[in-house]
């Protein structure tokens, strides 16, 4: 991540050490190790959808991230019940409109249709901004906290994942499926460059 480094006394990309009430960084450049405030965890907002499966449909929730944009063809995670469907977006309401793309807390209603893979979602903290990002994956394919997956073109460095069914695991070596997964939180990955 890129933060204020006092040493440099510029902005310089940081190693995240430790995450508690304040993050501890390590400057790339000179080395020093200081502290930060966290950056605001993002409001999350529930947004109705209408998940049609084979010949029925129900009405579902999705979660998203405040001033996030969901476009038609979006592939994302929807909450009927106990349950979760991987689903793509089919139509977005906002109103009395129908659009093809709008940003969360715009939606009224979003129109889906179920897939058979789940998509994960992820809060990636870069500077001072959170990117919320997505990847498809199997209901049983594995995550764990302290290792590096690729999420929508960016590989990403997870610090904590929150359990749908349960609490957040932040242990290094701690893991869980995707089908269990609300949301992963994490870091740009530094040591990979994009091609």
């Amino acid at each position: 991540m890129s933060v204020f480094c006092p040493v440099c006394n510029e902005e310089c990309e940081h190693q995240v050490l430790r995450e508690a009430a304040e993050l501890v960084v390590q400057c790339s450049e000179c080395g020093r190790i200081h502290r930060i405030p966290k950056p605001p965890e993002p409001r999350m907002l529930t947004v109705k959808a209408i998940v049609s499966r084979e010949t029925e449909s129900q009405v579902c929730s999705v979660e998203m991230l405040e001033g996030e944009v969901v476009s038609l063809g979006d592939r994302i995670a929807a909450e009927c019940g106990d349950e979760v469907f991987g689903v793509e977006v089919t139509g977005i309401e906002t109103g009395e409109k129908r659009v093809r793309r709008a940003e969360a807390g715009e939606v009224t209603t979003l129109w889906t249709r179920g897939i058979e893979q789940v998509v994960v979602r992820a809060s990636v903290h870069s500077g001072r901004t959170t990117l919320p990002l997505y990847q498809t994956a199997e209901g049983e394919e594995e995550f764990v906290v302290g290792e590096s997956y690729t999420f929508g073109g960016r590989r990403i460095k997870i610090s904590h994942i929150k359990l749908r069914d349960g609490p957040v695991i932040r242990k290094d070596g701690w893991k869980t499926v995707a089908r269990r997964v609300r949301r992963i939180y994490g870091y740009l990955d530094r040591g990979y460059r994009r091609e």
